[in-house]
């Protein structure tokens, strides 16, 4: 099993190693398909800084380290709306069945939209009467197994689905994750690699056009039916590692600490920080800064709050509520429930 551990993390770094090619100097914005996939999932991990690759024990793990969900001995079912910059949409559905000693199944359902807008043409500036919207899509399928008591691995196999008016693109990707604890007082060590697929493309009927193939050729036919190309952009690949631990642990009160350091293809490297202090593990404090060292970045500090409630026993009901600083862009606010049966 040491070996297996082993040879696994050195295929992540290798991947890893892959990412220098993008120079750390260059922010890079702008230059990847499908950035919906970077937002990120759940109150409870937002309000942390976004700092829960390395503690990843709920079902949002779906999301930050597919191999977090190995260790979830019960299912669940996490439900997340976000009110995105921009008055756009986000939500997330997610689930995880435990299989006992053959691992742990899980699937998710991301989604961002938008109200319509007038089309409008330097003609018509008021609009043209028509009207269009975008929507994104991610449909995942995940699987994590404990390869030891202390090492688990985790995989995403996505779909992703990007439109525009008429316009539409598709893509596949693979997640990673990997989650070590240490005999250091339980301390933890995550690392994920996500996004890792196709290229995008958009195509669609707004790129149909006619085209004179000689205009200088009197008699010549002047509408052949003809497609415009638009450019392939690759996916936001992102490599994150971090480290977790708890500082304070008893019957009463728990206080986890967090750290993470990001290295994406499309921006510069930047790092997570956060907490996350409860109260018999019913009520939840937590605050954080996203983005530290980053270049141009609108993001920082993150608060967040929540409360747990049991049912019958065995149900339990997690609401939390996150808030995040989006400098110039105002903020954002999440707002997520997570079920256990």
């Amino acid at each position: 099993m040491k070996a297996i551990s082993l040879v696994l993390s050195l295929l992540l770094l290798w991947s890893v190693s892959g990412l220098s090619q993008y120079s750390s100097k260059v922010s890079n914005v702008g230059t990847t398909a499908a950035p919906f996939l970077e937002i990120g999932v759940g109150a409870r991990a937002i309000g942390m800084g976004g700092a829960f690759v390395s503690t990843a024990n709920d079902a949002s793990a779906l999301y930050w380290n597919p191999a977090g969900v190995a260790r979830l001995k019960r299912p669940e079912l996490l439900f997340v709306h976000t009110n995105w910059i921009a008055d756009i949409r986000y939500d997330f559905v997610g689930a995880t069945l435990p299989l006992g000693r053959f691992g742990t199944l899980g699937g998710s359902i991301t989604s961002l939209g938008m109200d319509d807008m007038k089309v409008r043409t330097e003609d018509q500036p008021e609009g043209t009467g028509e009207y269009f919207n975008a929507s994104d899509l991610a449909l995942a399928i995940s699987y994590a197994f404990n390869l030891t008591d202390r090492f688990s691995i985790g995989f995403n196999a996505k779909y992703i689905h990007q439109r525009i008016w008429k316009e539409s693109s598709r893509g596949f990707a693979l997640d990673i994750g990997t989650l070590f604890t240490t005999g250091f007082y339980g301390m933890r060590i995550g690392a994920a690699l996500t996004n890792f697929g196709t290229d995008m493309r958009l195509e669609g009927d707004d790129l149909l056009v006619y085209h004179d193939i000689d205009p200088y050729h009197l008699g010549n036919n002047e509408r052949i039916f003809a497609e415009l190309k638009t450019d392939k952009w690759p996916l936001p690949l992102n490599f994150q590692v971090g480290v977790a631990m708890e500082v304070l642990n008893n019957t009463r009160h728990r206080l986890t600490l967090a750290t993470e350091a990001m290295h994406p293809i499309n921006n510069t490297e930047s790092m997570n920080v956060g907490m996350e202090y409860a109260f018999r593990e019913l009520f939840f404090l937590r605050g954080g800064y996203r983005n530290l060292f980053q270049r141009d970045s609108e993001e920082g500090f993150t608060l967040g709050a929540g409360f747990a409630v049991r049912f019958l026993g065995n149900f339990k009901v997690t609401v939390d509520y996150a808030y995040a600083d989006f400098g110039r862009l105002q903020n954002s606010q999440r707002f997520s429930i997570n079920m256990m049966f």
